[in-house]
């Protein structure tokens, strides 16, 4: 019933990665969304705070809130990031997903590159798409992921191998606190699930995309995008803008911690710094990688029918100004003129010349031809890339200032007012 009243709020060529889904439905149940995807700033502060809130006071009966241990809860940069940085932003992603993903996804028929008759196929790939979405099965999956392979990838990388608020060593094995056991039952799984189920929609939006790669897309390599008209796509790179951004915070806060409490240098994870940002970056670009050969084959294409084009016109054109005007002065200087005419021939010529919207048109094929040769075979550029690199990289950039003495900080900020 839910799942059908999820569909009743999107047209048939409409599509969002955001609305449906059992979680989703939770949502609504709870009135912690009004549809669509109304009332954000709630589920960002709600979820948010029942993640982090309930440890601040069992930290504090417990003990290791400020002291007691190497790591206490307040001084622990690793769970603040996560929970009060990266989760909010992957919360607010929702509303930016939708928004951004829906006005792409209609592009491709209202730029007219789904011919009529491949539009039953569109609309099929969609509806695929939004039953995979809606999928009770696939969040099952994901929960038993975060309590099994999650739980062990965290407790044997992630998790740090000093005393800390959430755990300490006992009798030679690590004991959780009662703040260690709402953090490792409750706080971490709703950061896992949440973050899981994103790669899940990326999943579906790899699926949806390469699908539409198969159709015969009707692509223009005049289109001045220099992407055949298909450069809209490189708009939903920056639409997962805060996904990617709540993972560099994630990151920044477990390298902040060991900075702090383990004495590493930012140096030290150069490589972990480079993999990620890589990697984040290869997550969003590499959908887009399916509509190569359709740019390519638009590419030579165009190339060559407007070669041919441009070869006609500019060969009418040297016989109607250059060929004929060769001919003519050539004929008025065989045959003497009249006095009182001579030049008029060649005046006429020039006038006729001047006025002429040939040179126009001659510039406008020479531009038009141009638009073809630089067209792109991906449908993003190197802006994008730069770009996308910057905002990425975004919150690290704090994480330079560990590299320079505090006093040193002070002196050169002294300098810089005075």
């Amino acid at each position: 019933m839910w799942l059908r009243e999820t569909s009743q709020l999107e047209e048939p060529a409409d599509f969002s990665l955001v609305l449906g889904g059992p979680l989703y439905q939770l949502y609504l149940r709870t009135g912690l969304v009004k549809p669509p995807l109304d009332l954000y700033k709630r589920r960002i502060i709600g979820i948010s705070l029942f993640a982090w809130l309930p440890l601040l006071p069992l930290a504090v009966i417990g003990g290791v809130a400020v002291g007691g241990v190497i790591v206490p809860f307040l001084l622990d940069l690793d769970v603040h990031a996560r929970f009060l940085g990266s989760l909010p932003l992957l919360i607010a992603a929702e509303l930016i997903v939708h928004q951004r993903i829906r006005v792409v996804v209609r592009q491709f028929l209202e730029r007219d590159i789904i011919a009529p008759e491949d539009r039953p196929r569109f609309e099929g790939i969609i509806a695929s798409a939004r039953r995979l979405r809606n999928s009770l099965v696939a969040e099952l999956l994901l929960i038993v992921l975060i309590f099994t392979g999650g739980h062990w990838i965290w407790k044997e990388y992630l998790a740090l191998s000093v005393p800390t608020w959430y755990a300490a060593p006992i009798d030679g094995q690590v004991q959780l606190t009662p703040a260690g056991y709402w953090y490792t039952f409750v706080s971490l799984p709703i950061f896992r699930f949440i973050n899981f189920r994103w790669y899940f929609r990326l999943f579906i939006w790899y699926r949806f995309l390469w699908q539409v790669s198969r159709l015969p897309l009707r692509l223009n390599p005049l289109h001045p995008d220099r992407a055949g008209g298909l450069g809209f796509l490189a708009g939903s790179v920056f639409a997962f803008g805060p996904v990617l951004l709540a993972h560099t915070v994630l990151l920044a806060g477990l390298i902040a911690i060991r900075i702090w409490h383990e004495g590493a240098a930012l140096p030290d994870f150069k490589l972990e710094i480079a993999g990620i940002m890589a990697f984040q970056m290869l997550l969003v670009l590499t959908p887009l990688t399916f509509f190569f050969f359709h740019l390519a084959e638009a590419k030579r294409t165009g190339t060559r029918d407007y070669g041919i084009v441009a070869s006609r016109y500019v060969n009418d054109f040297r016989r109607k100004w250059i060929d004929a005007t060769c001919a003519d002065a050539a004929s008025v200087r065989a045959v003497p003129a009249e006095p009182a005419n001579a030049g008029s021939v060649g005046h006429a010529g020039s006038e006729a010349l001047l006025g002429t919207a040939d040179i126009q048109s001659l510039a406008d094929l020479s531009n038009s031809f141009e638009v073809v040769r630089e067209m792109r075979v991906l449908p993003f550029g190197k802006q994008t890339v730069v770009n996308l690199a910057i905002l990425i990289a975004l919150p690290l950039f704090p994480l330079t200032l560990t590299m320079i003495p505090f006093e040193e900080m002070i002196d050169r900020a002294v300098g810089v007012f005075f």
